[in-house]
């Protein structure tokens, strides 16, 4: 029994500081939050689809030259909102773009406009 009380005593501490963080991340959610790699494979992937979703919807022309900046957000899924530079046949532009994806890469397009900050 003794032995079972000092490995409490020792565990408890962790447990404790364990709950800590993790109440600390849940009132992260819903918080935008900055991509530390935005030349990550699927943050690329992200602003592909959104460029490629922008072209069926608004027949642009646009290819994705760039990811400048972005952040995530957790909701019911990841919001990804990105900078991004893309080029048509005549010039370079800057777009900022909210992509919605799911736990299953299910994605969505939510939002697709010209950046001027």
């Amino acid at each position: 029994m003794q032995q079972f009380q000092q490995i409490l005593v020792l565990l408890f501490p962790l447990i404790f500081f364990s709950l800590i963080i993790s109440i600390t991340e849940v009132s992260a959610v819903g918080e935008w939050t900055p991509i530390k790699d935005i030349k990550d494979p699927h943050v690329v992937e992200i602003a592909k689809f959104a460029v490629d979703e922008y072209n069926k919807i608004g027949n642009a022309g646009l290819k994705l030259t760039t990811v400048v900046s972005g952040e995530t957000q957790v909701v019911s899924g990841t919001n990804y909102r990105l900078i991004l530079k893309a080029t048509n046949k005549t010039a370079t532009k800057t777009y900022r773009t909210i992509v919605w994806e799911d736990a299953f890469k299910n994605k969505k397009l939510t939002s697709f406009e010209p950046f001027l900050g």
